[in-house]
């Protein structure tokens, strides 16, 4: 298992990090249960994130828009309703059956000092659905005045899920961080298998080297061309 540690300035500085240390280092792994039944190249990973509040949240080259990360976090973060189909949603979870977010901002504002505010996604019956949520516990501390994120994801899409992940959890902090009188902090992030999907092998080249023939690519290896 390869594991490695990395500070970045900001969030798109992160997201090229990461894609980086995969496809330089990561490890090959077929996965056999989830959601994509395919190859991956993974890393197991733990990243602070210094000033994730910095604008812009998404790089200029991620697969997304920002109005996109602001409906994913109002609906799968903000909001405790799920749609019809779904099993859940982060902020269903986070909402219910209590509201563990303004449950966090009220015990803050009785005492900033408090190192018991965590918040759980991940229940126990999740072991026995076929795709339990990635994003498992949701830490906070606050610590000189600032509002600090500790996240854990037991399984990172690094190409497409981190950056709109962060981004919007970015979002989450800063509302709850303005509500408790507080200023948004950095972002600490862990995940077992943060990685690129086969799929996307392609994709990470382009993002990284800025180019896709590049003779010594791993993914070559696979016969993919």
């Amino acid at each position: 298992m390869k594991y490695i540690s990395l500070t970045a300035f900001d969030i798109p500085d992160a997201w090229l990090q990461i894609v980086e240390k995969i496809l330089e280092e990561g490890d090959e792994f077929k996965v056999g249960r989830g959601s994509e039944i395919t190859t991956t190249k993974k890393i197991s990973l733990g990243l602070e994130i210094t000033n994730p509040e910095t604008r812009p949240l998404g790089h200029k080259d991620a697969p997304f828009t920002m109005k996109y990360v602001e409906q994913y976090a109002l609906e799968y973060l903000f909001i405790g309703d799920k749609h019809e189909g779904e099993e859940y949603t982060y902020g269903e979870r986070l909402r219910k059956p209590i509201d563990q977010i303004e449950t966090v901002i009220e015990k803050y504002k009785e005492c900033p000092e408090d190192r018991q505010n965590t918040m759980v996604i991940r229940r126990p019956e999740d072991l026995n659905t076929l795709d339990p949520p990635c994003l498992t516990v949701l830490d906070t501390e606050i610590l000189n005045n600032k509002l600090h994120f500790l996240v854990y994801f037991r399984s990172w899409d690094a190409y497409g899920g981190f950056p709109a992940n962060i981004a919007g959890l970015q979002l989450l902090k800063e509302y709850m961080a303005g509500e408790i009188g507080v200023e948004p902090g950095k972002t600490i992030c862990f995940s077992k298998n943060i990685h690129l999907y086969e799929r996307q092998f392609k994709l990470a080249e382009q993002l990284v080297y800025g180019k896709t023939d590049r003779p010594d690519a791993w993914w070559k290896e696979t016969g993919e061309d």
